[in-house]
């Protein structure tokens, strides 16, 4: 097993493994002094109130407006980066809480231009859209008169944008609570040794070749949020309603309906994901049974799912080597790719190892003054290292897009989100498994490419199902209760895991820890994006820069298109069913190694 890390205080972390923020300020008290400078650059936005008639006010405001929408970002990422380093910091969260006040204050100032705009008489717009003055933001100007039907009067809007602090309340307490707050018993190995159980171990520990300690934690943590699923139902009821009660008052059809036209994409494309998966259950059936099998269990519990199914996978890595091995794999992406990716390892990008009251998970942040940056808790086995290859792919396709496009078009969008991060896992995975022939070792790594399709492909639309569940409750009328929850997500626990799974009472309270559903109808991004990157990265690894120039470009677009229009850019066509259904089927060629790996090893 490998051995957890100690985890210190903040105060007592090597500098050299901590991000370095000073490309967004230098210090807390900057920070404080640019927020006057946020109230000068609303009221720039926010005189243009009344005066959005011809081409060239809207000109002028779209520039304030993005002007102040940058320091914004600034402010919010900087305050949300200081919190994530110690959840329980006092002077982080009083950062954070005036950043928010400040966002919602803004936005409600400039909330008036939408309907402004779209007040305006058809040929005015029409002008508006295609004149040379406001080429800048013809995109811009498309996407908004698209969402016509649904933007409200400018009064409504501002009052709207001023519950937006309200509104994003559950995903902060349960945040609190999850991060900061809750606690959990101590569990036992095999051998009486006491163990820690923390949200940054968990899965570090259920990976334990030691039964006992993996079951022993399962338990002490699903108990912790038992004893407060109460309140997790009453966070997560108010972020669905909260949305419900939007699309409502936007005349969509539903919150699902909301959510996916803000980025062009039809309800297909989330109807042929989970009816493709569905499909495609018998396969996930085979791996589960393949794990039992190979595990040597009468009987295959929850907490025997992420447990690695060879000694291979005991292997550790340095931060250092995690880094040459990284650089390694990303090498057909070209040199230009990865001296950028050495650069951010060399200039402090990434905040590398746990400590006391860090935030849970990791992710990739950073704004377009900024360079990105990276939050992982690094331990040294398979998923640390993975886990930074996926963040640095969110960084250089946030790099890249800061790099290619101006401000207004820098932000992709969440569809695309997670494209960057899963090609960078897959030649990862397909870079070692070229390094090794060693039945074990590949074993291994088949294991942990399965369990990246389990995670990405089945896990996350196995969360847009009880996503679009609880959501539909709502709209339906329906109180949403702990009952209702646990009972809509362990039907789906057993529906997609099948009959070879044993149900753990504890396994009804996973929705309570899962932090993305507090972002309406996200998860399901995942799981199209790592079909795309499943595309992407084969044809990359087949066709060299025939296929990584497209690719780097679609990396480059930001969010200058429409995500479905960069992504067909980019080599892949989701408004279709195939390249979810081709992954599968990738799904089940690298099942087919693992059976012949485990084979060879007599298991």
């Amino acid at each position: 097993m490998n051995t957890p890390i100690e985890t210190k205080e903040r105060r007592d972390m090597d500098p050299a493994y901590t991000w370095d923020l000073s490309t967004l300020y230098h210090s807390d008290d900057e920070w404080k002094e640019d927020l006057e400078k946020l109230g000068e650059l609303t009221d720039r936005a926010a005189a243009f109130s009344g005066k959005l008639t011809d081409a060239a006010s809207i000109r002028a405001f779209m520039d304030a407006e993005t002007e102040m929408e940058q320091k914004i970002a600034d402010l919010y990422t900087y305050a949300m980066l200081r919190l994530s380093e110690d959840t329980r910091d006092a002077k982080a969260q009083e950062m954070m809480s005036i950043a928010e006040s400040r966002y919602t204050a803004a936005v409600s100032r400039v909330s008036f231009a939408s309907p402004e705009i779209l007040s305006l008489p058809e040929e005015t717009l029409r002008e508006v859209t295609g004149a040379e003055e406001t080429k800048p933001y013809h995109f811009n100007l498309e996407k908004l008169l698209e969402r016509k039907p649904h933007v409200l009067s400018s009064a409504e809007e501002k009052l709207l944008a001023s519950f937006g602090e309200v509104l994003n309340a559950p995903e902060r307490i349960a945040e609190n609570l999850q991060d900061a707050d809750m606690t959990f018993e101590d569990a036992a190995d095999s051998k009486g040794e006491m163990h820690e159980v923390t949200q940054a171990n968990y899965i570090l520990l259920q990976q334990s070749p030691d039964r006992t300690l993996r079951e022993n934690a399962f338990r002490s943590f699903y108990k912790g949020f038992r004893g407060h699923i109460n309140t997790f139902t009453a966070a997560y009821a108010g972020c669905v309603k909260g949305a419900a009660a939007e699309a409502a008052a936007r005349h969509y059809e539903s919150s699902r309906a909301m959510s996916m036209a803000d980025e062009h994409i039809p309800t297909e494309v989330y109807d042929n994901l989970t009816e493709s998966v569905r499909k495609f259950m018998p396969a996930m059936y085979r791996y589960v049974k393949l794990r039992k099998r190979i595990l040597g269990l009468d009987e295959l519990h929850y907490y025997d799912v992420y447990t690695p199914l060879s000694k291979g996978s005991t292997k550790t890595w340095t931060y250092a080597e995690a880094c040459d091995t990284i650089l390694e794999a990303l090498k057909p992406l070209g040199s230009d790719y990865t001296d950028r990716v050495k650069k951010a390892f060399a200039d402090r990008w990434i905040d590398v190892y746990p400590n006391k009251g860090k935030r849970g998970g990791a992710f990739s942040s950073g704004t377009y003054r900024s360079n990105p940056f990276i939050l992982t808790s690094f331990t040294g086995n398979y998923d640390s290292v993975t886990t930074v290859a996926h963040e640095m792919g969110h960084s250089m396709h946030t790099w890249l897009s800061n790099h290619t496009q101006p401000a207004q078009y820098a932000d992709y969008t969440l569809f695309v989100a997670e494209v960057a991060s899963t090609v960078n896992e897959n030649l990862l995975v397909e870079h070692l498994l070229g390094k090794t022939t060693d039945p074990a070792e590949r074993l291994a790594l088949l294991n942990q490419y399965l369990e990246g399709f389990k995670g990405t492909v089945y896990r996350q639309t196995m969360f847009a199902e009880f996503e679009r569940a609880a959501h539909e409750m709502a709209e339906r009328g329906e109180g949403i209760t702990a009952e209702s929850l646990n009972r809509v997500y362990k039907k789906l626990v057993e529906d997609y895991f099948g009959p070879e799974l044993v149900m753990d009472d504890e396994v009804q309270y996973e929705w309570a820890r899962i932090p993305h559903f507090y972002r309406p109808f996200y998860v399901y991004k995942y799981a199209t994006s790592y079909s795309a990157a499943i595309a992407i990265s084969e044809a990359i690894l087949t066709s060299g820069e025939a296929a990584s120039k497209p690719y780097l470009e679609f990396l480059s677009m930001g969010g200058s298109k429409y995500p479905l229009d960069e992504l067909a850019h980019g080599g892949v066509d989701l408004r279709t069913a195939a390249p979810i259904e081709s992954a599968l089927r990738k799904f089940e060629r690298i099942l087919d190694e693992a059976e012949k790996a485990a084979a060879e090893l007599g298991l």
